[in-house]
């Protein structure tokens, strides 16, 4: 079977196709952000589609149009985030891609692939109970105030390659939940053509998610905040087989409020 190795990857937080400055960018500077990148394999969090928000983008299909790459969105909310729970909770997930208009507000995960994906897949993995303080309007007054935002599902979305599977997640901010979604990630990663590499914002610091996974950190590098990261939240991590990564880089881009990570996997 043919190889795709070497393979560059690359994880980025969307942060809702929100500019450094935490404005809101069109389709057209959401490709342009990413157009020149180097990159094969893109795994993105925190992407919207046809949110008021975020000029009712379909910001997946703008990375896709940037790369020139397939893709698949896998969204975990109905409606808009926000404290108030006026969303609803996508179960059991699944898949859009290029061709499928998105018709209604959402919101969640993506995966971006200029190489050919032999199977697409998706992995539920489950919601925490936990709270997260975030400043944020009051709806009535407009005023900013401090409110607590309820965790929304979580998921994976593999892309199977010849001779590499790329999964893209984002897991909760709370860090007993997302090590359990880790532990169900290894099950399932334990299943997937290897070997595999873990793509995207962990919610959790440093070396934690390659412990937790049994996994080899591809890229250590803090991520968050963009403009001045301090703490690694965001992983590159190869589970199975033997892979060596080159050329591993942080670097902030146009778009989203994380540094995004890249590097080059090849056979160790």
């Amino acid at each position: 079977m043919p190889t795709v190795l070497p393979l560059r990857v690359g994880t980025l937080n969307l942060s809702s196709g929100r500019d450094g400055a935490g404005r809101p960018m069109d389709g057209d500077a959401i490709s342009a952000a990413v157009a020149g990148l180097d990159v094969d394999v893109l795994a993105l969090q925190e992407v919207d589609a046809a949110q008021p928000r975020s000029h009712a983008v379909d910001q997946a299909a703008a990375v896709g149009d940037g790369l020139a790459g397939d893709w698949r969105m896998a969204a975990t909310v109905a409606g808009t985030p926000d404290p108030f729970r006026s969303w609803q909770p996508i179960r059991p997930p699944r898949l859009r891609g290029p061709g499928t208009p998105a018709v209604a507000p959402s919101y969640g995960v993506a995966l971006v692939s200029r190489r050919p994906v032999r199977r697409w897949s998706v992995l539920a993995l489950g919601a925490g109970r936990a709270r997260l303080p975030m400043q944020a309007p009051d709806p009535g007054t407009g005023r900013v105030r401090r409110w607590w935002f309820p965790d929304e599902p979580r998921v994976a979305v593999a892309a199977e390659l010849d001779g590499l599977t790329v999964v893209a997640t984002h897991l909760s901010f709370a860090p007993h939940t997302s090590v359990r979604q880790l532990l169900r990630l290894r099950r399932w990663a334990a299943r997937l053509p290897g070997p595999v590499v873990v793509a995207g914002d962990l919610n959790l610091p440093g070396g934690v998610p390659a412990r937790v996974l049994g996994a080899v950190d591809l890229v250590r590098a803090a991520t968050f905040p963009g403009h001045d990261p301090r703490v690694q939240l965001d992983h590159l991590l190869a589970v199975g087989g033997r892979l060596a990564p080159d050329d591993a880089t942080a670097v902030r881009l146009p778009v989203g409020d994380h540094r995004a990570l890249f590097a080059t996997v090849a056979p160790a």
